[in-house]
């Protein structure tokens, strides 16, 4: 199978730039202290054209992980839509990851980041399945780690920022080495708190399970689309704390995530998830939640937005005359 070509045009700063050119110097602050916050975005081809799932929400989030670490955002969260609707239409992708980023650039050395400047890229990716088609289908296999996620006085969790991920590196390493595909991480506390790059749900008698976003976990966009597809479905939703023996006795289990969707989990430890095989709960929210970002079911929640044809976007930085989820006459 041939690869896939990447080197696709990328948005800095309110122009598009070609691939080889998006680069930062080696001083950049960002290079030494991990300064950078981003977002993972998926654009999906539907029958009516590529559409970008939960874009406004992504885009909030993006701006709250600026917020939390004082990097000063000069871009409304319209205008970063509307940028990131342009990527796509720019490259003439029919679906992609998106990879929304912003870091302290500059050339100069020391933590504090003072008159660092704050440079924001949007990056087109094409990426399949995160986890594996194997795991998608039939499920992953995977371990607790015995990396915890940090404390809530430590760093931050629910900014997605990227020195947060050093952690989740340390977990999947790990997990790999021992013929896992992915690992679990406890809290501080030693309760059930997330995968490297994945949320965490657990059935168990009918019931949803998933950690509070007070269990060092980062509030999932997917996530919270499960919880809103599950609700609508009439199944109840719990929200709390989870010890981690409840992986081992749970009726179903599953990973969500923007780059992971909705991955079932067959076995923990080597201990099968119920039958070892996915769950009918899992397979139909996996059913709904794919359906519905992939253009074949009602948008019901209007999570979609559409790209319009490239000769109709634009790469420039005037005012946003209209909501990006307008931006087609015939919305999915």
């Amino acid at each position: 199978m041939a690869a896939v070509d990447n080197h696709h045009r990328i948005w800095r700063d309110g122009k598009f730039v070609d691939w080889e050119d998006a680069t930062i110097h080696v001083m950049s602050h960002v290079v030494h202290y991990g300064s950078s916050v981003f977002e993972g975005i998926r654009c999906y081809e539907t029958p009516r054209g590529p559409a970008v799932f939960r874009l406004d929400a992504h885009m909030r989030r993006f701006a709250d992980s600026c917020r939390i670490y004082r990097m000063p955002l000069n871009y409304s969260l319209e205008e970063l839509s509307r940028a990131a609707v342009e990527t796509v239409a720019e490259n003439g992708l029919p679906h992609c990851y998106l990879r929304p980023v912003a870091i302290r650039t500059g050339e100069q050395m020391g933590v504090l980041p003072n008159d660092t400047p704050l440079e924001v890229f949007i990056i087109p990716w094409t990426w399949g399945t995160y986890l594996g088609a194997d795991a998608l289908k039939n499920g992953a296999d995977v371990c607790v780690s015995s990396w915890r996620r940090p404390a809530p006085d430590t760093i931050p969790m629910l900014a997605k920022a990227g020195g947060n991920y050093l952690n989740g590196q340390l977990s999947k390493m790990q997990a790999r080495v021992d013929n896992y595909v992915e690992g679990i991480m406890l809290d501080s506390f030693g309760l059930v708190s997330e995968g490297s790059g994945e949320n965490t749900f657990l059935v168990r008698d009918g019931k949803l399970f998933t950690s509070t976003i007070g269990s060092g976990i980062l509030n999932g966009i997917t996530r919270d689309s499960v919880i809103r597809i599950a609700k609508d479905m009439g199944v109840e939703v719990v929200e709390q704390a989870i010890p981690r023996e409840m992986l081992y006795i749970a009726d179903e289990l599953f990973f969500t995530g923007t780059a992971a969707e909705i991955t079932p989990i067959r076995s923990v430890d080597r201990i099968p998830v119920g039958t070892g095989k996915p769950g009918a709960l899992t397979l139909a929210i996996q059913r709904e939640y794919m359906g519905i970002a992939g253009g074949t079911l009602e948008d019901r929640y209007g999570w979609l937005t559409p790209v319009p044809a490239r000769q109709a976007a634009s790469a420039t930085r005037g005012p946003v005359r209209e909501r990006v989820g307008d931006m087609s006459a015939s919305p999915i």
